[in-house]
C-alpha cells in the first residue's frame, strides 16, 4: 500500500506536469509571442507553489522522523533556493 504523503506528492507533480503540457498546447494554438509569454508567465507562479506544497507534504510526512535541527537545515536550504531564484 502506498504512503498517503507520497501519493499526495505524486498527484501534485502529475498535476504540475499536466498544467505544463496544457500550457504548451495553448502557446502552440495561440501562435503569438506576446500571448505565449503571458501563458509562460502564469507558469512561473505554478512552479513555486507546487514546489512549496510538495515539500511541505513531504516534511509533514517525515516530521516524526526528523529532529528540530534537521528541520531547521531543511528550512534554511529551501530559503536559500527561493532567495537565489527570486533575488534580482
Amino acid at each position: 500500500m502506498l504512503n498517503k504523503f507520497v501519493m499526495a506528492m505524486v498527484c501534485l507533480r502529475v498535476l504540475s506536469g499536466t498544467i505544463e503540457i496544457i500550457a504548451a498546447f495553448i502557446m502552440f494554438r495561440l501562435n503569438q509571442v506576446d500571448k505565449a509569454l503571458l501563458v509562460n508567465s502564469a507558469l512561473a507562479l505554478v512552479g513555486p507553489i507546487i514546489l512549496i506544497t510538495t515539500t511541505a507534504i513531504g516534511l509533514v510526512g517525515m516530521a516524526d522522523k526528523l529532529s528540530f535541527s534537521k528541520l531547521a537545515w531543511i528550512f534554511l536550504g529551501v530559503s536559500c533556493l527561493f532567495i537565489g531564484i527570486l533575488k534580482k
